[in-house]
């Protein structure tokens, strides 16, 4: 199976421009392509981790990578997928967060002559004239295309600023440089990017004639990986700083039994007929598909030797062993006790175990709470200033542990 189809059959393409010449391309490393990435957070987290595979996967077979860093629509912010206008960052930050990136992103993708290459908009967006811009490429977007748009539609309703309405012809002017400037032929970006994305093709189009190859391509779950990170307690980074090996893994053990194959299929590097086995798997056989899964991921991202130390310690929580050196803590400060207690709801809360006092009642009135392996018998229940000076375990369900420790 050639790369194009292997990526259809991974569930990775949503939609396309020019799909046989993309699937030409492609398929014979004629590909230089870039995805880009906001950096919102001084670290990526597990939403660009589809990408940052696909670049792997493309990268292997002779394309070329090109990794966009968005230090300059940073400053205006992405309207797409928002129901708010994004908070407005220095550019010391943005520079901190474009730097943490690159190092992440060398685990996956081979950057150096002739292979991969990172680059920062910033260099070209913040030195433009803005009327000198305008003039440039204005005339090349209808307004009412635009406000058709998916990104501006949601927005439409709380109140689109002015600021947030450039983002549009601005990230369709870096496929309009790349173009130029790096030999740039192909975008790849989530469902919530298909309008910026064909007005970087349109544009590129209009400026320099329709022989222009310039093309289109999305992911089908790119905008739902952004929705992948999001837990109780925040978002899953792959900074081990930030988001732990052990719980990198447990994020990964712990998906949901329809989404564990699809998860397979999509960010593994696994032999599509291995995976197609799989397909039949029920019941106990797809812990052991997230178990899979888990162990794939967290080798790519922490690798082989940490993904080791993830399993063993996942598995000696699951027989009731006692080493939780791997266990997520959480570290509960004096201030937080009540003579010297701390109710079993707000310990919850503080650990990221639930979102709230309410949702935590409902865990532990539905007897799915546990404290040092005994089940929690009310919502009264509390935990002593002595307790977590040893550390307190405390395990929701069957597949999640945390320790809550005195600082």
């Amino acid at each position: 199976m050639k790369l194009y189809d292997e990526l259809v059959a991974r569930g990775l393409i949503a939609q396309v421009t020019n799909e046989d010449e993309i699937r030409e391309m492609i398929d014979n490393g004629k590909a230089t392509f870039y995805i880009g990435f906001d950096p919102t957070a001084d670290s990526l987290h597990v939403g660009h981790f589809m990408a940052l595979c696909l670049m792997k996967r493309l990268q292997m077979a002779g394309n070329k990578p090109i990794a966009l860093i968005g230090g300059g629509t940073a400053m205006i912010g992405d309207p797409s997928g928002r129901t708010d206008m994004r908070s407005m960052m220095t550019q010391e930050t943005i520079q901190h967060n474009c730097d943490c990136f690159k190092k992440q992103m060398e685990r996956f993708i081979e950057f150096g002559e002739g292979k991969a290459r990172m680059v920062n908009n910033a260099d070209w967006l913040l030195n433009l004239n803005y009327v000198d811009f305008i003039r440039e490429i204005g005339g090349c977007f209808s307004v009412n295309n635009m406000l058709r748009a998916e990104c501006f539609k949601q927005r439409m309703e709380k109140g689109l600023s002015f600021l947030e309405f450039n983002y549009m012809p601005m990230q369709s002017y870096d496929f309009y440089y790349l173009f130029q400037h790096y030999g740039c032929n192909m975008q790849f970006g989530g469902n919530d990017q298909w309008s910026n994305k064909l007005g970087g093709t349109e544009l590129i189009r209009r400026k320099l004639g329709k022989d222009a190859h310039a093309m289109t391509i999305t992911l089908l779950l790119n905008s739902e990986g952004k929705k992948m990170g999001k837990t109780a307690k925040g978002a899953v980074w792959l900074d081990p700083n930030k988001t732990t090996p052990f719980e990198f893994y447990q994020y990964w053990r712990n998906v949901e039994d329809a989404d564990v194959l699809k998860c397979i299929r999509m960010l593994t590097f696994l032999p599509l007929e291995q995976i197609n086995e799989m397909d039949s798997w029920k019941d106990a056989q797809l812990n052991t598909a997230k178990e899979i899964l888990a162990y794939e991921l967290t080798k790519l991202v922490h690798g082989e030797e940490e993904a080791e130390k993830a399993k063993a310690a996942a598995k000696a929580l699951f027989a009731g062993g006692g080493d939780d050196a791997n266990m997520p803590t959480t570290e509960i400060t004096a201030d937080q006790l009540t003579d010297g207690k701390i109710g079993i709801l707000n310990l919850m809360v503080a650990c990221g175990l639930a979102p709230s006092n309410k949702q935590a009642r409902q865990l532990v009135e539905q007897g799915g709470v546990l404290v040092n392996d005994e089940k929690v018998p009310s919502a009264q229940f509390t935990i002593t200033e002595d307790m977590l000076r040893e550390g307190v375990k405390i395990r929701k369900g069957k597949k999640v542990f945390h320790k809550a420790i005195l600082k």
